[in-house]
């Protein structure tokens, strides 16, 4: 009988219980919008989400727009200090907490680009049992720091005796360990991927919805943007044999935002029907 793989982790009652959620959307109160009239740069999201309902349900609902794209994120949850408050019991059964809380920071983790942050608020009732989930999800390497500062208002919460609670805590974590473009260079851009590569996408500009239908497929929706004010830089490869270590590190310098263009596979129809509908000197974007 073939040894059992274990590995450090946290166990708890329900841990495996996962709520089955479909894909949602989020529908606009245009009573209550606002939308700026204007833009500082090309490159703003100038408009705000708002967002009234259940958390859960919300995060699903930015994943079909946001996954991969979101630079920070804070978030207060629940301390589960065992108070009742007006909007919200904040003591539930720890096992509870505990699967709650993970089946958001996993949704969250999805929604993170790969240079960004999570900060995530608590005191020292659950903070510890949090930081060992955050290692599952986010990997122990990406941990970044543990931020203990002290609260403010009263001089503290006695504890019985003389210790007094006067802390609260932020734990910070990355999304992923990148490593550095010197190394980048040297692992991964061989002859082969200089020959092919030799634009980058340094700005996306804005996008706009241009088209929007379900996928014959699965019935998912596919949304189709044009991009405007996107910038494109080319690496030349001219002379490469007495350049082969400026283009080396050109194309270190602009590893993340590499692309090419390629001819649609013959039997990929979906790509060649999107692809038919495109003006050939703009930039789209499909989700």
């Amino acid at each position: 009988m073939a040894a059992k793989h274990t590995r450090l982790e946290l166990t708890w009652i329900g841990k495996d219980e996962r709520p089955r959620l479909e894909p949602r959307i989020l529908l606009e109160d245009s009573g209550l919008s606002f939308h700026a009239t204007s833009r500082v740069c090309s490159n703003d999201i100038y408009d705000n989400l708002l967002i009234h309902g259940d958390n859960l349900l919300a995060l699903k609902a930015l994943e079909a727009q946001y996954t991969g794209k979101v630079k920070c994120i804070y978030i207060d949850p629940p301390f589960n200090t065992g108070q009742a408050f007006e909007h919200y019991d904040d003591g539930i059964e720890h096992s509870l907490w505990l699967g709650l809380l993970r089946d958001r920071l996993e949704v969250l983790h999805r929604l993170l680009s790969d240079d960004g942050l999570l900060w995530l608020h608590l005191d020292d009732i659950e903070v510890h049992y949090c930081r060992v989930i955050l290692d599952e999800i986010f990997g122990r390497e990406n941990f970044v720091a543990h931020i203990t500062y002290e609260r403010s208002g009263a001089a503290g919460l006695g504890l019985g005796g003389f210790i007094v609670d006067v802390a609260e805590h932020i734990l910070l974590y990355k999304k992923q360990s990148l490593p550095p473009k010197s190394v980048m260079s040297s692992q991964v851009i061989e002859a082969k991927t200089i020959k092919r590569y030799n634009k980058a996408l340094t700005s996306e500009g804005s996008r706009t919805l241009v088209r929007e239908f379900s996928s014959k497929s699965n019935g998912l929706p596919v949304r189709v943007y044009e991009h405007t004010g996107f910038q494109v830089h080319t690496i030349s490869l001219k002379s490469f044999e007495k350049r082969e270590d400026e283009i080396r590190e050109e194309l270190a310098h602009y590893f993340d935002s590499l692309f090419r263009t390629n001819q649609i596979q013959k039997e990929n129809a979906f790509q060649r029907d999107l692809v038919d509908q495109m003006d050939k000197n703009r930039l789209y974007t499909v989700d």
